[in-house]
């Protein structure tokens, strides 16, 4: 199974970015799918996961309310709507898929997909 991300790049402060994610090799309809990130010197962390249904969501506190995750069912393909981009934002993203959004909140990832970075600037 591999994830491939893309949809990275430089924006400035409170513009909007669109990370997609799109599966191959075996099909997961029904895993979770997600974002972590990676800032520079810092840990990597779980910005959001939907459900394998694209019923259930769960956000960082940090992105709530900016971020949008959103799957395409049958392609097994999520996105990442990203408004109103932040300095704090800058990061790579990743892209994950795992038994549940709940795992996925948890660091429990099953796949990881290469990373696309997001460099907001002021």
């Amino acid at each position: 199974v591999q994830l491939q991300a893309s949809g990275g790049g430089l924006a400035q402060v409170g513009a909007s970015l669109t990370l997609s994610c799109r599966t191959s090799g075996r099909p997961l309809p029904s895993y979770a799918m997600g974002w972590f990130r990676q800032a520079p010197n810092k840990e990597r962390e779980f910005v959001a996961s939907i459900s394998w249904n694209g019923v259930g969501t769960v956000y960082s506190d940090s992105v709530k309310g900016r971020f949008t995750i959103s799957r395409e069912i049958a392609a097994t393909a999520v996105s990442l709507q990203m408004d109103n981009l932040q300095p704090e934002d800058t990061a790579v993203y990743y892209c994950t898929a795992g038994k549940g959004t709940q795992f996925l909140q948890r660091g429990e990832v099953t796949y990881w997909g290469q990373g696309t970075l997001v460099t907001v600037s002021s």
